[in-house]
């Protein structure tokens, strides 16, 4: 997803980017198309380990001191195998940390930076699986479900001021991480139309965006189903 959005900021106008993943040789090829895009944008590379704190504190610290960040879009993750997380719970523990931690940990450090400016966007990706626990994805969906409390927090914490923080609550989407589901011959929604929703709530500043939107009525009624009814569901 932040691929797809970086495409359409760098088809908007000059900016400089700072890509953060885990493969050096993915985050160049990413580089390479967005240059093609735009020749006029600055586009670097850093590879981290996701769950390394030190490694957190010195990235954010280092692009600070080259110069604020106006937009952070946190939006690693996987999707892991519910039957797999049952059975271990070493797996378990790997899917809270870099689907709930990892990215509370990320927006903590770029916040205390932005606080000392006085304005940026912090926009996190969470999931509609946050929403209400299920037995198809519980644990996955409890990491969502902690990213949901942190940003609400956040909110709480800079509401009135000029930093804005964006909950962005994809549905199942065609990316890699849900390429398993697309062979399963699941309806995923198009990574561009997310994207595209997702840089609109950042630019105008949405506290909270389901992407595509009918995700906000779809878990509405998720949430509002009585007990006896919702267990009833196989989801």
């Amino acid at each position: 997803m932040a691929e797809h959005c970086s495409r359409i900021w760098s088809a908007e106008a000059n900016h400089e980017f700072v890509l953060v993943g885990r493969s050096e040789s993915r985050l160049e090829k990413i580089a390479s198309d967005l240059h093609v895009r735009n020749t006029s944008s600055k586009i670097s590379v850093e590879v981290i380990d996701f769950l390394d704190i030190s490694m957190i504190n010195d990235l954010i610290d280092r692009v600070y001191a080259e110069s604020p960040i106006d937009i952070a879009l946190i939006a690693h993750g996987s999707l892991p195998d519910q039957g797999t997380c049952q059975q271990d719970i070493t797996k378990v523990n790997d899917v809270l940390n870099l689907n709930g931690m990892s990215p509370v940990l990320f927006s903590e450090k770029i916040a205390q930076k932005m606080e000392q400016e006085g304005n940026g966007t912090i926009a996190i990706i969470g999931s509609v699986a946050g929403e209400r626990g299920r037995k198809s994805n519980y644990v996955y969906g409890a990491a969502k479900g902690l990213v949901t409390r942190y940003a609400e927090g956040l909110q709480h914490r800079f509401a009135g001021t000029d930093i804005k923080v964006v909950l962005i609550k994809p549905g199942p989407t065609d990316t890699p991480m849900t390429s398993h589901l697309k062979d399963q011959g699941a309806k995923l929604a198009s990574v561009d139309g997310v994207a595209k929703t997702i840089v609109k709530a950042i630019k105008e500043g949405t506290p909270t965006v389901y992407a595509p939107t009918k995700w906000a009525l779809i878990m509405a009624i998720i949430r509002s189903l009585p007990k006896f009814i919702f267990n009833k569901i196989d989801i």
